[in-house]
């Protein structure tokens, strides 16, 4: 694993306002906490810098793992997982309670991917949403 730099881990952390860049869920309510991902991986040319890192829940850095794109089974192309550098959160989803929902095919791949709505995430969800907790904030509003 890379070693990246308190001040590079802050920054980024900060950037996310302390939610996984993915799924919203906040670090504060999660265990184990956050970690920093590398959009591009580093076994595809991806580097250790700013434009290349996002804040990550477990389960989405672990579901996530290297993948960059998937097939997008709607349209049967391959299609890039969502970049949190590069697209914009509302533009390719939005919630329904605490259901994120895809609005593109690129929404598709990484809800599918990174198994977003899986029973369990979406029962965490709902109740951290019963108790005002999710989410914090919609990005890119």
């Amino acid at each position: 694993m890379t070693y990246i730099p308190d001040r590079l881990r802050k920054l980024v952390y900060e950037r996310a306002g302390g939610q996984c860049e993915y799924c919203l869920l906040h670090n504060e309510d999660a265990f184990p906490s956050h970690e920093i991902d590398h959009i591009f991986a580093e076994k595809h040319g991806g580097t250790t810098i700013e434009s290349n890192l996002c804040l990550s829940c477990f389960d989405c850095n672990r579901h996530k793992g290297s993948d960059i794109a998937s097939i997008d089974f709607q349209t049967n192309e391959l299609t890039l997982l969502f970049d949190p550098r590069r697209d914009q959160w509302v533009n390719n989803f939005t919630l329904l309670g605490a259901e994120i929902q895809p609005l593109t095919s690129t929404g598709r791949v990484t809800v599918r991917l990174l198994q977003i709505n899986s029973y369990e995430r979406l029962d965490e969800r709902k109740i951290l949403s019963k108790a005002g907790r999710y989410p914090h904030h919609l990005p890119n509003t």
